[in-house]
């Protein structure tokens, strides 16, 4: 099984979370402030909705994986080996 190294783990999506939760509570932020930061949580968020949703699939995918084995991989191609 081949490993794939990635920059970018599930922990720097927490850190980016907490950090932009830091920046909203900032008491010395104006109403522009506030509103660009509003802005940038929202997309924030957006984004991290698509990461925990693929994340997820993965994981459902590995479970049915480990409960009914190798046979299931014709109609998981992300998992199994690819034809192209």
């Amino acid at each position: 099984m081949e490993t794939i190294m990635t920059k970018n783990r599930i922990s720097d999506l927490t850190d980016h979370l907490f950090s932009q939760l830091e920046r909203l509570g900032q008491e010395d932020l104006d109403a522009d402030g506030i509103e660009r930061e509003v802005k940038r949580a929202e997309a924030i968020v957006s984004v991290s909705d698509e990461i925990v949703h693929t994340y997820d699939l993965q994981l459902k995918a590995a479970k049915l994986y480990a409960e009914h084995g190798p046979g299931v991989l014709q109609m998981l191609p992300q998992i199994g080996k690819s034809d192209q």
